[in-house]
C-alpha cells in the first residue's frame, strides 16, 4: 500500500488515475484548466 498524501488547503491535487462511472478512465490531469470536484468518502460501514 502506498503512502497516504497528506494535503493543506493551497496545494495542488496529486494526479488521480481511476475508473469512471461509466466504465471509462478518468485522469485528473486530463482536466487542468478546468474546474473539477472530486469527493472522497469514508470506506463503506465506516462512521462520517
Amino acid at each position: 500500500m502506498a503512502e497516504p498524501i497528506v494535503l493543506e488547503a493551497g496545494m495542488p491535487a496529486p494526479e488521480i488515475d481511476a475508473t469512471a462511472t461509466g466504465g471509462g478512465p478518468f485522469r485528473l490531469s486530463d482536466h487542468r484548466g478546468s474546474w473539477v470536484v472530486v469527493y472522497f468518502y469514508p470506506r463503506a460501514n465506516t462512521p462520517g
